[in-house]
């Protein structure tokens, strides 16, 4: 996302990070545990990882102390036919939204539909992969080793 060029950048260049960029995310999510919501992401990941994937290591934290439960998914460890090549959001079992991207990887907002066949399908790939991705906490020890 567009929102992510510049901390990426700080983050490969070795220099501190400004965290304000990720604020209004922390908030949303604050807010939305806070209402008892749970929200939940995996990453599926390609090892060895991606400038991107380390630094999404490094931050991911924040999210989690936002009240984000990440999951990491190594790409090699799961049949990929059991995913779905879309990157999207699934917000309360049935409202899907698919993030759209520019040719040059920007984020170019969401298409979002409550088609009930489209929720399911991503339901279905939720609850296949969250029980096979590794808890965020446990990944990074696991990378250490």
């Amino acid at each position: 996302m567009s929102g992510e060029f510049e901390p990426l950048r700080q983050f490969l260049a070795g220099e501190p990070e400004v965290a304000s960029w990720q604020e209004s995310w922390l908030d949303l999510i604050r807010e939305l545990t806070g209402t008892g919501k749970v929200v939940q992401r995996v990453r599926v990941v390609t090892e060895p990882h991606t400038d991107y994937t380390r630094w999404a290591l490094s931050v991911s934290p924040r999210n989690i102390g936002a009240g984000e439960e990440i999951r990491w998914l190594p790409r090699h460890s799961i049949d990929v036919r059991q995913l779905t090549s879309d990157d999207y959001w699934l917000f309360d079992d049935h409202l899907a939204a698919f993030s759209v991207f520019t040719p040059s990887g920007e984020g170019a907002g969401f298409a979002v539909t409550t088609d009930p066949v489209i929720a399911a399908h991503f339901r279905a790939v939720r609850d296949r992969v969250w029980p096979a991705a590794v808890p965020h906490d446990e990944y990074t020890r696991a990378l250490h080793r």
